[in-house]
């Protein structure tokens, strides 16, 4: 295996655990990058691009990370609120006067970032064009009967994520989430993440795809886990939150489609190199080359336990704080403090502020569940074990 980068003295359990992913756990094309106390110590890549493809993985190859691209949006109302322009205990009524129909008078900005809003789903799914035109996700999430009570109760919003947090910000900020981001984080720090890439940085991106994981992965460790039969219900029945929470957008975008990339979907479409991810959560937790973006205060907020127990739409027990997945059974990652975002298919980015840890990870082929991947996994031992 042909592997690419750099990694510091002490951090070489983290090459030899990527290596594995290569030959034991189905990995296709993949980068790997972590930050500590600011400084980066792992920066690797391997594999191809496009994940049935033979042109090999470039040092600035980029790609769709999904969910791992909440916890970039999440850092938005964050620093809305560090910032004085948010209060996140007002009702989202207060800056999007639209959003207050069916009973929504009473969902807090807070609801909306620790998935308590009970607006998982929507009566009438979008298309993939409707969601993307930055216009019909707002309106119909604004007209939407929320799903329980608000605030009540917690469930994960896969895809209306998208149109809450993007629309939120942009009634703020009178800016799309995906140019504050270039603004305000990515350009200062350097990083390689859009929600909505750019024509000229196209030619960068590899494609994503679905790919099946061995059953054991060469040590006697079995990889293909078999889920809980309720959790099987809940995706099989199209009737069940779950499923209709997933698809909200209806059919399944082509998320290799050039227009798909294209637009800014925070809840899932968002675009990154590994080192760009790691950067991010490593200057939410400290100083990267002069740069930080938390205040200690948010920083409480993001990693404060705000939702926990049985997951309405995910069915299993999740731990949420203000937009960011905390450590736990759902979101294995390195520590107790630990907080962070997996995407469906693998890709994570988390930060642990104890350690000084920023980790990011990206892949192109795309294994069957929501949240703890095998590979990624076997990164954050591999993490734990250098400490």
């Amino acid at each position: 295996m042909d592997v690419r980068g750099t990694v510091a003295p002490g951090f070489e359990a983290v090459r030899d655990a990527f290596v594995r992913n290569f030959e034991q756990r189905g990995e296709r094309g993949a980068a790997v990058a972590v930050y500590r106390h600011g400084r980066k110590v792992v920066d690797l890549w391997a594999g191809t691009r496009d994940v049935e493809g033979t042109e090999p993985w470039a040092v600035d190859t980029v790609q769709i990370v999904r969910s791992a691209g909440k916890g970039v949006a999440a850092a938005v109302p964050l620093l809305l609120h560090q910032r004085g322009q948010v209060d996140l205990d007002a009702p989202v009524g207060t800056y999007w006067p639209e959003f207050k129909a069916n009973g929504k008078e009473r969902v807090l900005v807070r609801h909306l970032l620790a998935h308590r809003a009970g607006l998982a789903a929507l009566d009438t799914p979008l298309t993939p064009e409707e969601a993307a035109d930055g216009v019909s996700g707002p309106r119909a999430v604004a007209a939407q009967g929320p799903q329980w009570e608000p605030g009540t109760d917690h469930g994960y919003h896969p895809q209306t994520y998208s149109w809450l947090i993007g629309e939120l910000v942009r009634r703020v900020t009178g800016r799309t989430i995906g140019r504050w981001i270039a603004e305000e984080i990515a350009r200062p720090l350097g990083l390689d993440f859009w929600f909505g890439l750019p024509a000229d940085e196209a030619h960068r991106i590899g494609r994503i795809g679905p790919v099946e994981p061995p059953a054991e992965d060469g040590d006697g460790g079995t990889l293909r886990m078999r889920p809980k039969r309720t959790v099987v219900e809940a995706y099989s029945d199209p009737a069940s939150l779950t499923r209709r929470a997933f698809e909200a957008i209806d059919p399944f975008p082509d998320e290799n489609d050039p227009a798909y990339r294209a637009a800014e979907l925070p809840a899932s479409n968002g675009v990154a190199t590994a080192r760009g991810l790691a950067r991010c959560y490593a200057a939410m937790i400290g100083e990267v080359d002069g740069h930080r973006l938390f205040a200690p205060a948010t920083l409480t907020l993001a990693r404060t336990e705000e939702s926990a127990g049985p997951d309405r739409v995910l069915i299993v027990s999740t731990r949420f704080g203000l937009g960011y997945m905390l450590h736990g059974p759902a979101a294995p990652l390195l520590a107790p403090g630990s907080f962070g975002h997996p995407g469906r298919g693998g890709s994570l980015g988390f930060a642990d502020p104890e350690s000084g840890i920023a980790l990011g990870y990206v892949t192109n082929g795309l294994q069957k569940g929501v949240t703890a991947d095998p590979r990624s996994q076997a990164l954050v031992r591999a993490v734990r074990s250098a400490l």
